[in-house]
């Protein structure tokens, strides 16, 4: 059981230390995919709007049809993990 925990445990300490993880299933592992055929294909956008778009979800100001839903995936995000998330897939 010990074992079980510390696995679990170190597992979501890695799924964690990259906060584009929780991107990848709709946004594809490069940022190449239109999430839900929605959205922009965020590896096309510049950093500086990549950040614009995250802070205007988490703070309710940009969105179109997808915007509740990126809301609650922005909102957990900390500027630095924005800011990290641009600089890994963003131009």
């Amino acid at each position: 059981m010990k074992k079980v925990l510390l696995l679990t445990s170190i597992l979501a300490c890695v799924a964690f230390a990259n906060p584009y993880q929780k991107c990848v299933g709709c946004h594809g592992a490069n940022g190449e995919k239109v999430a839900l055929g929605k959205s922009k294909v965020i590896k096309d956008m510049t950093k500086a709007e990549f950040i614009a778009a995250m802070k205007g979800y988490k703070d309710g100001s940009y969105g179109g049809p997808m915007k509740g839903l990126m809301k609650g995936q922005s909102v957990g995000l900390s500027d630095a993990d924005i800011e990290a998330i641009a600089n890994q897939i963003a131009k």
